[in-house]
């Protein structure tokens, strides 16, 4: 698939709209709160996850003959309550569908308090829609139960399909049940443990967590924080529960002047997306960039024999194989000290955003470039 002229340089003008609308803003983002740069040890969500089965599902369910799991899970749920399936039954269940169940305990969550769940198919059920989620009970990494779910469930996605046509819209094997666990056991927190907490900033950065410590002493009186490397600082705070709440909540809204961030282009060579952040510069340097084609078509050939020659019509394959090099002429990009200045030296060489992952690289390479290269 070949880019135009026309849309290549549509896609770098709207990058650089973008990438210019992000460095007018950047300005009012710098200063940002404790609380969105970092988290309190200890305070912080919990994986959850069970194996369950839902029912009452429109003959979308499992082929039971190839996902024999679903049947053993129903024929154990129908012992617990009473009922004895013969040996040798072979049950065609078609509205049952083995589901694995997994769920987020949040911090200082209670019993009786509700989650949301969510159910993805296991087998080979074609849709969930319209079915019900069996009690499921929800463990946790140690193997306890911390929650039960049970719930009908939303399936974001439709789809219908008859003599071998098939429409669908979104995602069927997949659904959710709003506030479908009830908590069950509560996750222990440190938070009322000693007199010293600590805060885990988000990114190891020295002037962050500089920053985080200058700000909580200024505010609270000297030596109430300390930092101890470039992601950690340790925090004196008052040992009754109610004063350190509120201890707590004062410090997370203080506010921080954060320095200029790393100089970082992310390049997606699977998508073609290119992020440069504003403190990416350009030195001088001179670039010249082509690009190769090959085309490789088939067209498929009869060949019919003669008249009562006994032969066999047969079908063969025409290949052409066709390559075509476009030339790239040198161009000469001046040094830029400012997001602008890059985005329209990078514009200036026409390229495609493909072209430009290579560009980047070899810039980087050739020391042109002062920003680190991410690749994701």
């Amino acid at each position: 698939m070949t880019t135009t002229p026309h849309r290549t340089l549509r896609f770098l003008g709207q990058l650089a709209l973008v990438l210019a609308a992000a460095s007018a803003w950047l300005p009012a983002l710098a200063s940002q709160r404790i609380k969105e740069v970092a988290a309190i040890q200890g305070v912080r969500s919990n994986q959850l996850i069970g194996y369950g089965l839902v029912v009452g599902l429109d003959g979308t369910g499992d082929q039971t003959t190839q996902v024999p799991f679903t049947t053993q899970g129903l024929m154990s749920m129908l012992q617990q309550m009473g009922i004895t399936v013969p040996a040798g039954t072979n049950m065609q269940l078609k509205n049952v569908a083995a589901v694995m169940v997994t769920a987020e305990l949040p911090p200082f969550a209670q019993p009786g308090q509700t989650i949301d769940v969510t159910a993805s198919s296991v087998g080979n059920a074609k849709s969930l829609r319209g079915g019900t989620l069996i009690a499921t009970p929800l463990k946790g990494a140690d193997g306890e139960v911390y929650a039960v779910a049970q719930g009908n469930l939303i399936v974001g996605g439709a789809g219908a399909s008859s003599g071998g046509s098939k429409v669908q819209i979104n995602h069927l094997s997949g659904g959710r049940v709003p506030q479908g666990a009830t908590v069950e056991r509560t996750v222990p927190t440190p938070l009322q443990m000693g007199d010293m907490l600590q805060l885990d900033l988000n990114a190891a950065d020295f002037n962050t967590a500089r920053a985080v410590a200058n700000a909580i002493n200024a505010a609270k009186g000297a030596g109430t924080a300390q930092a101890l490397d470039g992601r950690v600082v340790r925090v004196r705070a008052p040992r009754e529960p109610d004063q350190r709440v509120s201890f707590l909540a004062d410090i997370e809204d203080l506010p921080l002047e954060l320095s200029r961030p790393a100089a970082k282009v992310v390049l997606n060579p699977r998508t073609g997306s290119i992020v440069l952040n504003q403190a990416v510069q350009l030195a001088p340097c001179a670039i010249a960039h082509g690009s190769l084609t090959v085309t490789i078509s088939q067209t498929p050939q009869v060949s019919q024999p003669g008249p009562l020659s006994n032969g066999q019509t047969a079908v063969t394959q025409k290949t052409d194989i066709s390559v075509q090099q476009q030339g790239g002429s040198l161009v000469q990009l001046p040094a830029g000290a400012q997001l602008a200045d890059v985005v329209k030296a990078l514009n200036s060489l026409g390229a495609t955003p493909q072209d430009l992952l290579a560009i980047l690289q070899a810039m980087k390479a050739a020391g042109a470039l002062q920003a680190e290269l991410e690749v994701i």
